[in-house]
C-alpha cells in the first residue's frame, strides 16, 4: 500500500534510490576512462564555456564566477586524484547541476549583447 510518508524507494525490491545510484556508480568502474573523458572534455570544453558565456551575456555578475570555477574545479580535482567512480560520477553530476542552475539564473536575468564591455 502506498502512502505519502514513505521514503523514496523502489517498491519492488525495497532498495532506496541512493543505494541504487551508489551500486550503479560502482559498476561503472570498468568505464572509468570514459567517465574521465566525459567529465574533462564534456564539462570543461562545453558546459563550462556555455556557463561562462551565459554569465557574460547576462551582465557579468561577479557572484556567479566562483561557483562556475568551483564546479569545474571539483570535477577536475576528483578525476585527477584518481578517485573511484562512486565518487567521481556524483561529483560530476553535482558540478553539472551547479552550472545548469547558473545558466537558468542568467536566462531569468535576461541576455544583453551590450553587457560585455571590451
Amino acid at each position: 500500500m502506498h502512502h505519502l510518508g514513505r521514503s523514496i524507494s523502489n517498491s519492488h525490491t525495497g532498495t532506496s534510490l541512493i543505494t541504487r545510484l551508489v551500486n550503479w556508480t560502482k559498476k561503472q568502474e570498468k568505464d572509468r576512462i570514459l567517465w574521465l573523458a566525459i567529465a574533462i572534455v564534456g564539462h570543461g570544453c562545453f558546459i563550462t564555456i556555455v556557463t561562462m558565456f551565459a554569465i557574460l551575456f547576462s551582465g557579468n555578475n561577479f557572484i556567479f564566477w566562483p561557483f562556475a570555477i568551483g564546479a569545474m574545479a571539483m570535477s577536475l580535482v576528483v578525476n585527477l586524484a584518481a578517485m573511484p567512480t562512486k565518487i567521481t560520477i556524483p561529483i560530476f553530476f553535482l558540478s553539472v547541476l551547479i552550472d545548469l542552475i547558473i545558466i537558468a539564473i542568467c536566462i531569468a536575468n535576461g541576455f544583453d549583447i551590450n553587457a560585455i564591455n571590451i
